[in-house]
């Protein structure tokens, strides 16, 4: 496995909705190990392969603190969605900035797992919002899209200020 190089919002990836992904074999295995092993060593709750540079409709996700329950998603879809939520969040393309997002308190997805098999799966609460943001990431769409544009520009600011900070410790 290896860590893979993670863009910040300036990578257009990030803006250009995913290509489905067909075919399931070793390539795609090492992919999702890889955004596995990247994910769990920045600390995150999720990755989507734009994340990476990817342009396929790959999204890891695992929002236990123990790091117990890796979720696979492959060409994932919501499929319903009920009630609101605001939750404060944050991106792994956008280090060090936060911001209050609504979105739907409960959703149920459709995906295919690592082998390509469907299964659908409901979630609230944290792992609603990580199946939104993740999904929202394949389709082209940053959380920071869904906030005022005053925040707007505060939250790439603080994203331009922290990724300095992190280029000038590397």
């Amino acid at each position: 496995m290896a860590l893979l190089q993670l863009v910040d919002e300036s990578h257009p990836n990030l803006r250009r909705p995913t290509k489905p992904v067909s075919d399931f074999g070793a390539d795609l295995q090492q992919i999702i190990d890889d955004m596995l092993e990247t994910m769990y060593e920045v600390n995150g709750a999720g990755l989507a392969a734009t994340q990476v540079g990817l342009d396929i409709r790959v999204a890891v996700i695992d929002v236990t603190s123990d790091h117990t329950q890796p979720l696979v998603l492959v060409n994932p879809e919501i499929i319903d969605s009920a009630s609101e939520q605001t939750m404060e969040m944050g991106c792994l393309s956008l280090p060090g900035c936060w911001a209050a997002v609504k979105r739907a308190g409960w959703v149920k997805v459709r995906a295919q797992d690592r082998h390509g098999e469907f299964y659908e799966m409901e979630g609230e609460g944290i792992l609603a919002e990580a199946f939104q943001h993740e999904i929202d990431h394949l389709d082209g769409i940053l959380f920071i899209d869904k906030l005022s544009p005053l925040k707007q520009k505060m939250v790439r600011q603080r994203a331009k200020k922290a990724l300095k900070k992190q280029q000038r410790r590397s």
